[in-house]
């Protein structure tokens, strides 16, 4: 089932030109739970893998029991962990994606483990080209250790749908961001903010016009645990490009005006994280990749 956003309240760049050049498409991937293959794009659901190359295994310290009840110390083990599938994106899904030559696959891993110093989940980016899977793997090593179950995805289907987003409110100068502070500013520009608003339209400008919640592909990362930073490729400096974001819902209290139509009528407390994962007690991990190079490391933030 496809899902379709409700367009925005009303045209912002037109609004406030100094918007236009900033524009960004991001695809919204619309994560709903379902009995996805590994032929197909999804959150959580098995992934198209070579039956003879080597899974990813996370090198980071981990103990785990394993279910021996005669001798419960000696049954304690340590080692490497198998990482678990997060999302698996072809090409044709989410066009944003720069793969190298030949590749039209994507596929995301990671620990379940939130390791020091940053504590997060250490994740693998793998770039593919599906017409050379001949043989798929499809009895993956069983990740022993989960730190917490909100890393461990629900299978989900995708409905990709391709929008328009702008910068988040601190992605702004602090010139522009006392502009759309300001209802008069809004007035001038022949629209006004939602009656909700009144008192911070900012705030409108950020729920309502800027950034589309839940899981994405490209568009424009969100902020807020720290202002906006620059991330560097580790291998040649350049600055790095969002890929994705994780998030920990598809959408909250302040971003209903998200939820695409064919989710309103069933969009209960309750419903607004259908691969139920949680970041980082309820915040975002943003990956990130070199624009000079698909081949150099990615990097990961939480925020």
């Amino acid at each position: 089932m496809s899902r379709t956003t409700p367009p925005r309240p009303f045209d912002v760049a037109a609004a406030f030109p100094r918007l236009v050049p900033l524009a960004r498409t991001a695809t919204r991937l619309h994560p709903r739970p379902g009995s996805p293959t590994p032929y197909e794009s999804s959150v959580g659901g098995p992934l198209l893998w070579p039956a003879g190359e080597p899974w990813p295994y996370c090198q980071e310290e981990h103990e785990w029991h394993d279910g021996r009840v005669d001798d419960w110390l000696a049954g304690f083990q340590q080692g490497p962990n198998a990482m678990l599938p997060v999302v698996q994106l072809y090409v044709r899904d989410a066009p944003q994606l720069r793969p190298p030559a030949g590749a039209d696959l994507l596929q995301v891993l990671w620990c379940p483990c939130e390791h020091p110093p940053e504590y997060k989940p250490p994740t693998a980016l793998v770039w593919r080209s599906s017409t050379e899977v001949a043989d798929v793997l499809t009895a993956p090593p069983k990740t022993q250790e989960v730190e917490y179950e909100e890393y461990v995805p629900v299978p989900c289907v995708l409905a990709p749908e391709q929008i328009t987003e702008y910068p988040g409110l601190l992605a702004l100068d602090k010139d522009f961001q006392g502009r759309l502070a300001d209802r008069g500013e809004w007035l001038a520009s022949g629209s006004d903010v939602d009656a909700a608003y009144a008192a911070y339209p900012d705030s409108f400008y950020s729920d309502e016009l800027s950034l589309a919640p839940g899981w994405k592909v490209g568009g424009w990362p969100p902020w807020g645990l720290t202002d906006p930073v620059v991330r560097h490729c580790a291998a040649c400096g350049t600055g790095m490009d969002p890929l994705l974001t994780v998030p920990s819902g598809e959408w909250d209290s302040s971003t209903r005006g998200w939820i695409p139509y064919e989710d309103r009528a069933d969009a209960a407390p309750g419903t607004e994280n259908p691969p139920g994962v949680v970041i980082s007690r309820g915040n975002h991990l943003q990956l990130y990749v070199c624009p000079a190079s698909p081949d150099h490391p990615h990097a990961t933030l939480i925020q």
